[in-house]
């Protein structure tokens, strides 16, 4: 009998270029619909790469992080410094990228001194501090809030480009993901995620590969921030930027898709991006509805809405899991 062992093989090439076309028939959507359509979709690119950053940190390196609004609240506030020394909002979202995961590099030294729930409620602070470090300068709007100082005038323009914004930075987000995962690093990751005691005793440089993933958690956030910021103009309130409830709605996303998977979370941001489309005009029931749906899941499709439809993992568009086929 003939042992191999597999990643996807066909698999993985038809769910790469499924997904690259899915991407240019977003891309060209601006030319075939109306901009309320794209207007919508913008917020969908920008919680499929909130759902799949938390994802990232939480199902394949086991951080639960509370505090992934700190990141994504910098991103907004640093694009608005990069916006007031001449660079473009579109082209300084890769800046603003950068210069949060940089951010986030020492800040993880900090965070790691924590474990599970420690950890989890610490990243919670680190959120609160940023945010109140934030409102103490004038030229970000101190606790009012700012608009951004320059952008495209003419707003056919305007709303072309962020939809095409959301789009890119979705699809780095998904794209690098899959990439992160398929390396030895995503080897790493889930060894990590199963037992750091273990991982460490084989070799797993446990630490080095969580605070790369925290990084780059960190930047993929902080480029969600940037859309969001160009979409709405700027900023209303640090508190609105910096809210819990953004994490908050990642953790669902992640949970109602399926926690573990590449596929999981953009389902889940699916699914919610349905619901408050539906239902946010429902008053308390939208509330109802959104917690409904998460007990259901959590109690009788522990592997989400993917497992569901994957079949509980037999199948997947985006595989990195490798496989024992016999022959």
């Amino acid at each position: 009998m003939n042992v191999s062992v597999s990643r996807g093989g066909r698999a993985a090439v038809l769910g790469v270029g499924g997904f690259a076309l899915i991407v240019v028939v977003l891309a060209a959507l601006p030319y075939l619909v109306e901009s309320s359509v794209t207007g919508q979709l913008v917020k969908l690119c920008y919680l499929i790469t909130l759902a799949t950053m938390w994802n990232l940190l939480a199902g394949y390196a086991g951080m639960i992080s509370v505090g992934q609004q700190a990141y994504l609240g910098l991103g907004a506030y640093v694009l608005f410094i990069v916006n007031d020394h001449g660079f473009d909002v579109y082209t300084g979202t890769i800046v603003v990228s950068v210069v949060v995961g940089l951010v986030a590099w020492p800040v993880s030294y900090l965070a790691f001194r924590l474990r599970g729930g420690y950890f989890a409620v610490g990243t919670w602070v680190i959120a609160e501090v940023v945010r109140l470090v934030v409102i103490r300068f004038d030229a970000l709007g101190a606790a009012r809030g700012r608009n951004l100082s320059t952008i495209t005038e003419d707003p056919v323009l305007r709303r072309a480009y962020t939809y095409w914004l959301a789009v890119v930075v979705m699809a780095a987000a998904v794209a690098g993901t899959y990439l992160v995962l398929r390396s030895r690093v995503g080897l790493d990751l889930q060894a990590i995620r199963d037992d750091e005691v273990a991982a460490s005793s084989l070799g797993v440089r446990v630490t080095r590969g969580k605070r790369l993933i925290y990084v780059l958690s960190a930047a993929g956030c902080a480029a969600a921030g940037a859309v969001i910021c160009v979409s709405s103009l700027g900023v209303a309130s640090p508190t609105q930027i910096f809210g819990v409830q953004y994490s908050a709605l990642m953790i669902f996303m992640v949970i109602i898709g399926g926690v573990g998977t590449i596929e999981g979370p953009i389902i889940g941001a699916v699914a919610y991006f349905l619901l408050d489309k539906y239902f946010s005009q429902s008053g308390v029931w939208y509330l109802v509805i959104i917690g409904a749906a998460a007990i259901v899941v959590s109690l009788y499709l522990p592997r989400g809405l993917w497992g569901l439809v994957s079949r509980h993992g037999r199948y997947a568009v985006f595989p990195v899991a490798h496989r024992v086929l016999s022959n």
